[in-house]
Formats: structure tokens, C-alpha cells, sequence
């Protein structure tokens, strides 16, 4: 038996899809096998179709080069597969799939059959990440939805320690707002949450022509690894407040930001860090803000 596999990226009347043939000769015979993958509008899809930019992808992942970077891979939304036969053919990678779309499930199995036959529908957002790899550590990798990508690292953010590193694709603009220092415009929320446990990089920018349908704007890959850090060294949830209340005030001072929090706590705080503005505090003076709130 000799079988052959297509696939076909096609756009008509405004539905954007991957066709998939598998070709299979027998005995005087051939049978053709196809499937579709509509892209989803609701689901954020945008599927990525260079493969060299999928390689550079896969390749940013750090597998096992450092003690505590893990061989356990979780790609979030596989899609069609673009990533996902590059993990596959590493042999160091254990590779996990979280995907909601029925299609890419039934489409993945059928072009991975010995790999992914035991594929099933999984929702990142509703997993307890302890149920993946028997809750061993493991890496993130993905092009993630525009429209979740946020509500993604909140739910990595939820236990740091069990995922050591991050190599996803996103909106260009997240993506650069996330990686930014203090003193950057773009500094923002997830800046200051994900910066307090990995250290962050930026690799680079993608056109928006590499996928289908292309998106409205370019997007950019960036990578996640744990940083030293044990604990934050405050309270974690008044932390995530402060920092909440102050960045949705961003043109007003600390002072003025965080007023109705020390106002509930019945505290008054004086200090010269309060008349700063929060895109110019650091991870380490968001923790020293915390403290003051509870060194009263």
C-alpha cells in the first residue's frame, strides 16, 4: 500500500480552510480520503501556514538544556498541525494537545494516526493543569488566539512553578506590551505578573500573509522561562490588587490609584513611591508597595 498526504490551503467565498487528501493505492485499487478544517472566526483561528516560521517556532524551545526545563510539552490549540508535527518528530519531547475544535481533533488524528489516535477535546482554560503529565512540570508552546491569550498566561500565572517555560506566537502589540520594561508605555498588568516569575524575550515578528485567513495585524513569538524566584516576598493576591488598581488608573499617581484600597484597609500610607506613576515601578517596588500595606 503506498499512501500520500496533501494538504491545501484554500480560501472561497470568504471561508478560509485547510484541505487534507490522503491518497491510498491497494491492490488495482485507490481510494482518496479528505477532510476540512474551516478556519473559525469565533475561535480565534488563524492558521499558520510557513513552515520555516513553524520550525523557528519549535526550535525556541529550550528542551531539557537546563535542570529545570522539562521534555513535557503542551501545545495550547494545534489547529492543523503546523507545530505539531515538529514535536512529534523530536524524540525528547512528551507531547500533550489541548484543543477545542472538533475538526482539527478529527483531522490531527487522521494525519497523525500513530501519534495523536488517542487525541480528545480539551479546553486549556478549563483544565486543572495538575491532570496534564501527572502534575510533572511542562512547557507551553502555541500560536495562541488573538481573542484568549491574556486569559491564558492568567491561567499559567495560576502555578508559575509547574510551568518552566513558554514559547507561543500572539498579536504583535501583546506580545511587545508583555515583554516591556518599566518606563514603557506599553507596560502594563501581565507585564508586571509574568515578569515577577520568567524572564521574557522577545525572538521575532510575523507577517500577517503566513496565515490563513492573515490576520489585521502582524504577530510576534516570544519566550517565558522561570526565573529564580522562589516566592514574591508579599502577599500574592493584595499584589495582583495593587497592581490591578493602580494600571487602570495609569495617568494618576500611585497616591491617587490606590486610595479606595488603603481606604478599606482603614491605612494611610506616606511614602515618596507614591508619587510615581505605575509604568515607572518595577516588579521589585511593586513588592516593597505591597509590604507597606502591611507593615501598618
Amino acid at each position: 500500500m503506498l499512501l500520500r498526504v496533501n494538504l491545501i490551503y484554500k480560501k472561497t467565498n470568504n471561508l478560509h480552510y485547510v484541505l487534507l487528501t490522503k491518497s491510498a493505492n491497494f491492490v488495482g485499487k485507490r481510494t482518496v480520503h479528505i477532510m476540512i478544517v474551516k478556519a473559525k472566526k469565533a475561535l480565534g483561528q488563524h492558521f499558520l501556514k510557513d513552515e520555516g516560521i513553524a520550525k523557528g517556532i519549535v526550535d525556541a524551545l529550550r528542551i531539557n538544556d537546563e535542570t529545570r526545563l522539562s521534555n513535557n510539552v503542551l501545545e495550547i490549540g494545534p489547529g492543523t498541525g503546523v507545530l505539531t508535527k515538529y514535536l512529534i518528530e523530536d524524540e525528547r519531547v512528551r507531547l500533550e494537545l489541548a484543543e477545542i475544535d472538533t475538526e482539527s481533533i478529527e483531522y490531527l488524528k487522521a494525519t497523525y494516526p500513530y501519534s495523536l489516535s488517542s487525541l480528545v477535546q480539551r479546553d486549556f482554560l478549563q483544565m486543572n493543569l495538575r491532570d496534564a503529565f501527572a502534575g510533572e512540570p511542562f512547557s507551553i508552546i502555541g500560536n495562541f488566539p488573538y481573542n484568549i491569550s491574556s486569559q491564558i498566561f492568567f491561567k499559567i500565572l495560576e502555578d508559575p512553578n509547574l510551568v518552566p517555560q513558554v514559547v507561543c506566537m500572539l498579536q504583535k502589540e501583546v506580545a511587545e506590551r508583555l515583554v516591556s520594561p518599566p518606563g514603557n508605555k506599553s507596560y502594563g498588568i501581565l507585564s508586571v505578573l509574568l515578569q515577577a516569575w520568567y524572564n521574557m524575550e522577545y525572538l521575532f515578528t510575523v507577517p500577517e500573509h503566513v496565515f490563513l485567513p492573515p490576520p489585521k495585524v502582524k504577530s510576534g513569538v516570544i519566550r517565558l522561562v522561570r526565573n529564580d524566584n522562589k516566592e514574591l516576598g508579599c502577599d500574592p493576591q493584595l499584589f495582583k490588587q495593587i497592581i490591578k488598581a493602580c494600571f487602570n488608573q495609569r495617568r494618576k499617581t500611585i497616591r491617587n490609584s490606590i486610595k479606595p484600597i488603603a481606604a478599606k484597609l482603614g491605612i494611610e500610607i506616606q511614602d515618596p513611591i507614591l508619587d510615581k506613576r505605575p509604568e515607572q515601578l518595577s516588579v521589585e517596588e511593586f513588592v516593597y508597595l505591597t509590604n507597606l500595606f502591611l507593615l501598618l
